[in-house]
């Protein structure tokens, strides 16, 4: 459980320091994901690392029965691990595309907020367990 706990820690810290950022800097994130998908080096990059986290997340930490921390943090490397995946695949049009599906520019607090209740509940349990 001890790989759990610093996975929780470092992941819920993580996603309360990008939703901190997406509450204050909205028009700037929006521009830089935007950005991103038009710059598809930079894009291949991020998601090369994104499947290297995931891939080292499911790798290390697999573990869907010890509760819901352990399930949790193991689903955030699955979900990171296929994302990655997922998007190396992908022509930009397509990300643009799904983008818009989901709205993301008018449910932008929206995600931010799911980040931030994330992080809150990984930090809160990985440190008091």
């Amino acid at each position: 459980m001890q790989l759990t706990h610093f996975l929780a820690q470092f992941l819920g810290l993580y996603c309360i320091i990008v939703a901190a950022v997406m509450f204050v800097r909205k028009q700037a994130m929006l521009e830089i994901v935007m950005s991103l998908i038009q710059n598809r080096p930079l894009l291949f990059l991020v998601e090369i690392l994104g499947l290297i986290t995931g891939l080292a997340m499911v790798l290390g930490h697999n573990v869907w029965s010890k509760g819901p921390l352990a399930f949790l943090v193991t689903l955030v490397g699955w979900v990171a691990l296929v994302r990655s995946t997922v998007l190396l695949f992908l022509p930009p049009d397509a990300i643009g595309r799904f983008l818009k599906a989901i709205r993301y520019e008018q449910n932008y607090y929206v995600f931010a907020a799911i980040t931030l209740i994330l992080g809150l509940y990984l930090t809160y349990a990985g440190f008091a367990g």
